[in-house]
């Protein structure tokens, strides 16, 4: 496909009409997704597994009802993700890594009663504390939303459910007619971060994510998409980027997906792409760095495309792909936008930007007062969110004026139609008068040590209102090494920041981008024991 070919009525659709419309066109026996127990899904089972466990959840809560799921990347994942659509609720995955204060706002935000869960998982990842704290409820004596296990809906079917699961599936799109909401109704609810506050609810509509899956599609064409392509996907599929790129991607457009539950597990992952014969991994910086120092010489050696997201890439990072021979595309976008905006194709590859915008977006670039070049990025185009649900105002949506999302970004839109990405808005630093990127310095600190991490964070200043310090874990990184790059590179000292703090990790959150306000606070710590 080429830009022109996206086609703005395919979009009119549930996630699980969507899902059965790529069943005819692949044929029900194609397998779609597996993941680490290697038991993978067909079609067809998807289907039959998801109007069971579907049938089941929709006799415990309501049409239109927001339903969390608390689970991995694993196939119970995408079985229940279907299931929800299949009978009008809306998934709602749970970030099970923000803990417990940001789960309860996470619920409260988007009115959610019921979770979706597995007892395996909770005591494999050691939450059983977490969803006990959860269930009670706060300390004002709020009810807390209760969890279901798929274990105890599995046990509870009979033959005779699966005798009617069976009839239903052949039915699937009869039975799906009955309980499907509207293309333009919410289909799942995300949740930012919550670290400027606390975490709001993201509403992307039916339509938000099938377009974002078919402009993906029109952008980059096959290959490297096509039906004979396998997806390797460890990232969470509570993340936007997971969920859209990782995992519907493949299950609408007939890719077989492996899941894989953390991206934590470098070793694993890199035998897994080998083991799997994945060609397409989905991944972020911080993650890619990982998975290849694990890997042995020919792990990803079938894997052709890595497409990169949620940060910025280093340029070591592709240097060492490349030697892998796989081409890295760098792309950009936000859970508001489903979450692809922009991204590289093979066609017109170009490191150091994130590509041109997918088709059906529109932009424009406001100047900021301060910020020399580039500035901030408003979007509007059919994968841009329904609105947000606050906990401030439960189940209450707050739409994008006019249908434009202010991404807080700063970037450059060249003669060509590519994306540089400055950095966020809120990552300048306000110093003598003059804006300088965060993103800049760490640039800086990264041509100087490679392979490293290192993130430019802001503290008080009682001069200057506001100093830059670098923290690093680059065990030899110094000032003075800093301070002479910048000037051979024609940076005057005043964007050099004023400590270079060392540390054997930096913080990372669950999506995989750096967990910039815990770099901030080990930053403020550090200098205190100085």
């Amino acid at each position: 496909m080429a830009d022109a070919d996206f086609d703005h009525t395919a979009v009119r659709h549930s996630l699980f009409g969507a899902l059965l419309a790529a069943r005819r066109r692949a044929g029900g026996g194609k397998l779609i997704v597996e993941d680490p127990e290697r038991s993978p899904l067909s079609y067809d089972r998807l289907v039959l597994a998801s109007m069971v466990v579907g049938k089941k959840i929709a006799l415990e809560t309501a049409r239109g009802e927001a339903v969390g799921i608390l689970l991995p990347n694993v196939n119970a994942a995408a079985i229940t993700l279907m299931a929800l659509s299949a009978y009008g609720r809306v998934a709602a995955p749970l970030n099970f890594t923000a803990g417990v204060k940001n789960l309860r706002a996470a619920c409260r935000a988007a009115e959610i009663e019921t979770i979706v869960s597995s007892r395996r998982f909770v005591e494999t990842a050691r939450l059983d504390d977490v969803v006990a704290e959860l269930e009670a409820g706060p300390a004002d004596g709020e009810a807390g939303p209760r969890v279901i296990y798929l274990e105890d809906l599995r046990a509870s079917v009979t033959s005779l459910d699966k005798a009617a699961g069976v009839v239903r599936a052949a039915l699937a799109g009869i039975v799906h007619s009955r309980h499907a909401l509207d293309p333009d109704e919410a289909a799942v609810i995300l949740f930012t971060s919550g670290s400027e506050g606390e975490p709001k609810g993201v509403a992307l509509t039916n339509a938000n994510i099938i377009a974002n899956v078919r402009q993906i599609e029109a952008h980059i064409g096959s290959p490297p998409l096509g039906p004979d392509q396998i997806v390797l996907n460890p990232l969470p599929v509570f993340h936007s980027y997971g969920l859209t790129g990782g995992l519907l991607l493949g299950l609408l457009g007939g890719m077989r997906v492996v899941l894989y539950p953390s991206p934590l597990h470098y070793r694993q992952i890199a035998r897994l792409a080998k083991d799997t014969g994945a060609t397409i991994l989905f991944g972020t910086d911080t993650f890619l760095q990982g998975w290849m120092r694990a890997a042995e010489a020919d792990d990803f050696a079938g894997v052709r495309v890595v497409v990169a997201g949620a940060e910025r890439v280093k340029d070591e990072t592709r240097r060492v792909w490349a030697a892998w021979g796989t081409t890295l595309l760098e792309g950009y976008g936000a859970t508001e936008c489903a979450p692809v905006l922009a991204v590289n194709d093979l066609q017109d590859n170009r490191p150091g930007t994130v590509g041109r915008f997918l088709p059906g977006i529109e932009h424009r670039v406001e100047p900021v007062e301060g910020i020399r070049e580039g500035g901030r990025l408003y979007v509007r185009g059919p994968n841009v969110m329904a609105g947000y649900m606050l906990p401030s105002a439960p189940g209450v949506l707050v739409p994008p004026p006019d249908g434009w999302h202010d991404t807080g970004d700063i970037v450059t839109v060249d003669e060509d139609g590519f994306v540089a990405v400055k950095g966020r808005a809120k990552r300048f630093a306000k110093i003598g008068g003059e804006m300088i990127s965060l993103t800049v310095v760490e640039g800086l600190a990264q041509g100087l040590w490679p392979g490293g991490t290192h993130v430019a964070v802001t503290l008080p200043d009682p001069r200057k209102g506001e100093q830059i310090v670098l923290v690093t874990d680059r065990p030899d990184a110094e000032r003075d090494a800093l301070l002479a790059r910048a000037k051979a590179e024609g940076y005057p000292e005043l964007w050099v920041p004023r400590a270079v703090l060392v540390t054997a990790a930096i913080p990372v959150l669950g999506s995989g981008k750096i967990d910039v306000p815990a770099t901030q606070e080990m930053a403020r710590a550090m200098q205190t024991l100085l």
